[in-house]
């Protein structure tokens, strides 16, 4: 492990990115994707996924410039062509179209198809409470979590994120209807840690705790059949919405050379309700709630997530060797071809 200091991490970051031809803009905020998952310990949407990004734009199957075509199909519902662009540079200015559109239609939805990976969905819910409303994100990967009862991987592990606004402090919530991402499994196998068990099967549908072993094989959805049935209804919900692919045939989020057809979903609520003293109440009379055995307290979802980045952006960021390692590497190269 390597203790990094934030501004070296996101000056790597973007020089490793504007050579590859990202305009500063779009790079910065790519890097602040990257740097905001590391933040708040979600390696597995952090720094590791820059050199794939890297070889995706090198491939053309990931466009350096495209930030989206819109299409408005109705008042409150844009339809986007990511046009294969950085997913976090087509869902920014989405969500820019779609909060804007929801102050006066009350709600307003961007459906994205030819998008890039788009990164830890909290970030954009935690952007859109931050503005004032409700905001849910969706969005559908490679079939990676087998179903309930099964023993092959056939759905996505498609993640939801709510925030809902709460001042400063909005509440979001950010998971993945299965057990794990596959990026956590991919961070434990650069890390060489021991999987849980419980949490995959390998590549002939057996129990694994080898990380390197579950990366060909199954994660297990979350919750059993409960997580499983909501995996499942998000996949179909978003691909009716964006016209994605689905299950085996989604690709492009975890290979370099071929494009992304999944779908992302990003729905803005303006909150009409008048409720937001009562919720700031409710959240804290949770939080001075006694705890259970075993417990110092009870916390509110994403909080810890809040503490560890306001720790990390003082003491840095606690890289795997093999990421920080890759990403000097990555910097020293283009400086050594710029010199």
């Amino acid at each position: 492990m390597n203790l990094v200091s934030v501004q070296e991490c996101r000056s790597a970051a973007l020089v490793v990115l504007e050579h590859a031809g990202v305009p500063a803009a779009a790079a910065a905020l790519q890097a602040d994707l990257l740097i905001e998952a590391e933040l708040r310990a979600v390696p597995s949407h952090g720094l590791l996924r820059l050199e794939r990004i890297i070889h995706r734009i090198g491939n053309g199957v990931a466009s350096a410039t495209a930030t989206g075509a819109h299409e408005w199909r109705g008042d409150g519902f844009l339809a986007v062509d990511g046009q294969d662009g950085l997913g976090p540079v087509v869902a920014v200015s989405a969500l820019k179209a779609i909060a804007a559109r929801a102050k006066r239609t009350g709600i307003a939805v961007a459906a994205i198809s030819r998008s890039n990976h788009i990164g830890m969905l909290a970030y954009y819910a935690e952007a859109i409470a931050l503005g004032g409303q409700v905001g849910i994100v969706l969005s559908t990967s490679e079939a990676l979590v087998h179903p309930y009862g099964g023993r092959q991987a056939l759905l996505g592990t498609n993640p939801i994120a709510i925030g809902v606004p709460n001042g400063e402090r909005p509440f979001v919530i950010d998971l993945a209807t299965s057990l794990v991402s596959m990026g956590e499994i991919h961070d434990r196998a650069h890390r060489g840690q021991a999987l849980p068990e419980g949490w995959a099967l390998d590549e002939h549908g057996d129990a694994t705790t080898d990380a390197n072993a579950a990366k060909n094989g199954a994660i297990a959805p979350f919750g059993q059949a409960k997580g499983y049935a909501l995996g499942l209804a998000f996949e179909l919900l978003v691909t009716a919405l964006t016209g994605a692919a689905l299950g085996r045939d989604v690709m492009g989020t975890l290979d370099a050379d071929r494009k992304a057809n999944k779908g992302d979903v990003l729905i803005v609520i303006d909150p009409l309700s008048g409720q937001g003293a009562a919720i700031s109440a409710y959240l804290d009379a949770i939080r001075s709630a006694e705890p259970a055995a075993g417990f110092d307290q009870v916390l509110i979802p994403g909080e810890r997530g809040r503490a560890l980045k306001e720790q990390r952006l003082k003491d840095g960021l606690p890289l795997a060797e093999s990421v920080w390692t890759r990403l000097r590497q990555m910097r020293d190269d283009v400086k050594g071809l710029q010199t």
